[in-house]
């Protein structure tokens, strides 16, 4: 008897174990922990429930991707209301990019709960965000969505959706420019001209009219960056603010 009493115990103190550091990482109490099981089980265990299918993250994860876009996509609905349909996209997935969510399952270190047959050293840097995605999964199941909400807030909104870093040096200020004239009702058209420089590579010039009136004027060696130079110096001669049209 006292085989199978240990058996027992040693299979509740790891249960235990797994609970308590589920709990750290969650900040409130799982209830139902074969839920989390799966969402830690990889697919090389071919582990099956009763009915035959199969037991790993991969369902949990796909529920995950769908609760983190919902509540980033809910966040950045809040905290932009001027923000369109492109931009709210943008950020969205600069949130929950694959490396993004990969750093985010490393710094939990979620792997080290993962039961699989395969070295652990052989999965791809993937490994880290799947598990992340799962877990999250795993939580809107086992509590509901405010639960995962709450998660999702503490884990990924307040420690890294700093919306001006997010917004971060891709800004093209052409793009800000267009979107601020459509804003304001404002016409405005770039006009290459014929510049005459006397450089060895071609030069492309640009006027940037606002309500038919030059506004800026730039040169370059191609078209695109010779108007973005130009929107760049409207915007600093206008001295529109590229955060007040965002917030």
């Amino acid at each position: 008897m006292a085989s199978i009493k240990n058996i027992f115990s040693s299979r509740t103190d790891k249960d235990g174990e797994f609970f308590n550091s589920l709990k750290k990482i969650l900040g409130f109490k799982p209830k139902d922990l074969s839920i989390y099981e799966t969402a830690f089980t990889h697919r090389s265990t071919n582990e099956k429930n009763d009915n035959g299918q199969p037991q790993n993250y991969e369902r949990l994860e796909f529920m995950g991707d769908a609760m983190l876009g919902a509540v980033i996509a809910a966040h950045l609905f809040k905290k932009v209301p001027d923000g369109n349909e492109g931009y709210l996209t943008k950020m969205r997935s600069k949130v929950v990019s694959r490396e993004h969510l990969n750093e985010l399952g490393r710094d939990l270190q979620l792997v080290k709960f993962l039961k699989t047959t395969i070295p652990k050293q052989q999965f791809s840097g993937n490994i880290y965000g799947n598990v992340f995605e799962a877990l999250v999964g795993a939580i809107y199941l086992d509590r509901g969505f405010k639960y995962c909400e709450k998660f999702i807030q503490k884990r990924v909104i307040k420690p890294y959706v700093d919306i001006k870093k997010l917004e971060g040096k891709v800004i093209s200020y052409k793009s800000l420019f267009i979107e601020w004239c459509q804003k304001h009702k404002k016409q405005f058209n770039f006009e290459i001209y014929e510049d005459t420089g006397k450089d060895q590579l071609k030069h492309f010039a640009v006027r940037l009219k606002l309500n038919d009136e030059v506004v800026a004027k730039a040169r370059a060696t191609s078209k695109k960056k010779a108007e973005e130079r130009a929107a760049k110096r409207a915007f600093y001669k206008l001295k529109i603010k590229v955060d007040t049209e965002h917030h």
